[in-house]
């Protein structure tokens, strides 16, 4: 049975879960309520049946203590007073020692329904003859050389109704109120999932339209709308991340392609005449071999740029002085290059300074920067490695005399494979990744990187890096 519950209230949906566990929270607080709201009220009216019960068998104490000793003729005489003093539904006896009544009064309660009995003691108790529920009070009565009894029945019928109609009202108000709760409970439920109704609905529009559907967002500042911000950032961002992979693919696939089509024409050149040619064997070989380079760094930093991507944050992170690192890094690469000046001015970053990142990823960043630097400036210009402080943090600035780039250009320096001037690039050996990769090693560190450029005079490509505590300017 527990089973077959079990696995029907699996079936249902939130909405109507929800709804049918409110409802059994009402019904059992609703009860409960009830059931001590009538338990209460049934007390304190028993109470005042038996205060009631209790206050004629003291008036008619009193009354025969005062007529002095009693005969079974002054009790009989007394009858005048007890019919006074009955009420409906009662029942007043006197009984004798040996239980016989001496007199009785009776307002619509049969003699029957009660046996007479004496008692040397007071006695209150509940009884039942068939459906009539009496109150039976007993009570010696002694005067003089008289013994006997005062029995005082009372039936219940009037209280017994009050209490069925008080339990009945009570069951239809609570099943009124249990009805009415679970309605607005069902609408207040339906208010309350309609946010996630809409989550619901746009992941199926996601599923069936594209990643550019939102979840409409309500000025509520509430869990709920706060879910549905967080689904449009999330939507946004995957969005951004999917156009970024489809255009990554694009751009990989035509980079890739076009030294794979020079390497082919090439080979069929030399398949079909060309090998037997020492001097077009020897230039086809050498476009070969130049676009097989090309083609390995093209992959190289296609690894080096998803590597980035899928490293930890803390992955190889450490507490470092940059200045030597920044000043061995330029003079090891201005070895391979003499045709340039290399010019460090490191003066403004204390030897004390210290900043918290990778070490291969700050290197690799700044031969990027200097690599480009290389590529697009004259032989004999100089390229200057700065370093300074600002507020709290270390700002490298890599600065060269070069050609420059538009200023329309500049947004777009960061992007995958985007090249200011594709043909020019190639000449270089350019492959568009080199400042996407700057980027992406200076965010896994906490850094950013800014370029500013300024076209026949040059470009300065900054990185920023946060020290352990705010230094001011030296």
């Amino acid at each position: 049975m527990m089973r077959t519950i079990r696995q029907w209230a699996s079936r249902l949906t939130i909405r109507w879960k929800m709804v049918l566990w409110s409802s059994f929270m009402l019904i059992v607080l609703f009860t409960a309520y009830n059931f001590a709201q009538y338990a209460a009220v049934h007390q304190w009216m028993v109470k005042q049946e038996k205060a009631s019960i209790q206050k004629t068998m003291a008036q008619l104490v009193d009354y025969f203590q005062e007529k002095g000793p009693l005969n079974e003729n002054k009790i009989s005489s007394s009858i005048y007073f007890l019919e006074k003093l009955n009420e409906k539904n009662q029942l007043i006896r006197i009984l004798d020692r040996q239980g016989d009544p001496i007199v009785t009064v009776t307002d619509q309660l049969p003699e029957s329904y009660v046996t007479p009995e004496t008692t040397d003691r007071d006695i209150l108790l509940s009884a039942w003859h068939f459906e009539d529920h009496l109150l039976v009070m007993r009570s010696p009565l002694i005067s003089g050389d008289f013994r006997g009894t005062i029995e005082i029945v009372n039936n219940l019928e009037t209280f017994d109704q009050f209490s069925a109609m008080i339990f009945w009202v009570m069951i239809l108000a609570g099943c009124s109120s249990v009805l009415l709760s679970a309605l607005g409970g069902h609408l207040l439920v339906n208010q309350f999932l309609k946010p996630v109704q809409s989550l619901a609905d746009a992941i199926r529009n996601v599923k069936q339209k594209g990643l550019h559907e939102r979840v409409e967002q309500h000025q509520a500042k509430d869990e709920l709308s706060r879910l549905a911000a967080l689904f449009n950032d999330l939507m946004s961002e995957l969005e951004t991340s999917f156009k970024q992979q489809k255009q990554f693919v694009e751009d990989a696939s035509h980079e890739l392609r076009t030294p794979i089509a020079i390497m082919k024409g090439h080979l069929s050149l030399l398949d079909r005449w060309g090998k037997n040619d020492p001097e077009i064997l020897d230039k086809s070989l050498m476009a070969s071999l130049q676009e097989l380079h090309r083609l390995e760094g093209i992959v190289q930093e296609l690894l080096t740029l998803t590597r980035s991507e899928n490293e930890l944050p803390s992955e190889g992170i450490a507490w470092l002085k940059p200045v030597c690192l920044l000043e061995r890094t330029v003079k090891r690469f201005a070895v391979l290059h003499p045709e340039k000046r290399f010019v460090i001015e490191l003066g403004s970053i204390s030897d004390e300074i210290m900043i918290k990142v990778v070490p291969q990823h700050l290197e690799q960043a700044l031969l990027i920067l200097l690599d480009n630097a290389v590529k697009y400036s004259a032989s004999g210009t100089t390229i200057t490695l700065h370093g300074r402080i600002q507020d709290a943090s270390m700002l490298v600035e890599v600065r060269d005399q070069g050609m420059g780039i538009p200023s329309e250009e500049l947004p777009h320096v960061f992007d995958r494979f985007y090249r200011v001037d594709k043909a020019r690039s190639r000449e270089q050996g350019g492959t568009g990744l080199g400042l996407a990769i700057a980027k992406r090693l200076m965010e896994r560190n906490g850094g950013g990187i800014t370029i500013d450029s300024r076209e026949k005079e040059g470009t300065t490509v900054t990185l920023s890096f946060p020290l352990v505590a705010p230094i001011s300017e030296g």
